[in-house]
C-alpha cells in the first residue's frame, strides 16, 4: 500500500511536469508567433516609411530642378530681351548724335532748335534712355555713381569721354566715343558739332577718363 501511494505521487508529479512543460511550450510558441508578427509589421512599416520619404525627397528635388530650369529659361529670356533693348538704344544714341552734326555750339543750349554746348548735346541724347536721372553738366556726368568707369583700350560706341581744358579740378568737357578712335562733340563758341580724333595730341593731353552711361541694367 505504501509503495502504491509513492508510485501514485510520482505519477501525478510526472503528469504535472509534462502538462506544465507543454503549456509553457505552447505559450512560448504563441509568444514567438506574436513577436515575429510584430517584427514583420514593424519592418514593413519601416520599409514603407523609408520608401515614402525617398519618394517625397525625390519629388521635392525634382520640383526644385524643374523650378531652376524654368527660372533659368525665364532669366535667359529677360536677358535676351534686355540685351536686344540695349543694342537698340545704342543705335538710337548714335543716330541722334549724327543728326546733330553741323549744329552750332550754344552755351547753355540743349536742343536742336537752339544748338548745344558740350554737355547739353549729351543730355539731349541720353536723358530719356536711362532709368536714372541724367545729369546736365560734364562734371556731374563724370562723377555720377550710375556710370561705369571704362579704360581707354576698352572703349565702346556710346561711351562718354571726358577732358579737363580750363580747370585742373573738374571735368569741363565731354564727347561721345563713336568707335575707331573717333568721338563726336560740341566744341566751343563759334564752332559746330563735329567729329574729332581721340588720339590727337591736344585731346590726349586733356583726356581724363571715360564712363559707360548705358548698360543692360540701366537702359530704360
Amino acid at each position: 500500500m505504501r509503495l502504491f501511494i509513492i508510485f501514485f505521487i510520482l505519477l501525478t508529479q510526472l503528469f504535472f511536469n509534462i502538462t506544465t512543460a507543454s503549456s509553457t511550450k505552447l505559450i512560448n510558441v504563441s509568444l514567438n508567433k506574436t513577436a515575429k508578427k510584430n517584427i514583420h509589421q514593424y519592418q514593413h512599416h519601416k520599409h514603407q516609411f523609408i520608401k515614402n520619404r525617398i519618394k517625397k525627397y525625390y519629388l521635392l528635388n525634382l520640383n526644385k530642378i524643374k523650378l531652376k530650369k524654368q527660372k533659368k529659361i525665364h532669366i535667359k529670356k529677360i536677358n535676351n530681351s534686355h540685351y536686344r533693348r540695349y543694342q537698340k538704344v545704342r543705335k538710337i544714341i548714335l543716330n541722334k548724335l549724327m543728326q546733330q552734326l553741323g549744329k552750332p555750339y550754344q552755351w547753355g543750349g540743349n536742343s536742336p532748335n537752339t544748338g548745344f554746348d558740350c554737355s547739353g548735346l549729351i543730355w539731349y541724347v541720353y536723358k530719356d534712355l536711362v532709368k536714372y536721372k541724367f545729369p546736365r553738366t560734364a562734371n556731374a556726368m563724370y562723377h555720377i555713381h550710375n556710370a561705369t568707369p571704362i579704360k581707354r583700350n576698352l572703349l565702346q560706341k556710346g561711351d562718354l569721354v571726358f577732358f579737363r581744358i580750363k580747370t585742373y579740378r573738374a571735368a569741363d568737357h565731354v564727347g561721345v566715343y563713336l568707335g575707331h578712335g573717333k568721338f563726336i562733340q560740341s566744341p566751343r563758341t563759334g564752332k559746330d558739332i563735329r567729329i574729332n580724333i581721340l588720339n590727337n595730341n591736344y585731346w590726349q593731353k586733356h583726356y581724363i577718363g571715360a564712363r559707360r552711361m548705358i548698360t543692360i541694367k540701366t537702359v530704360r
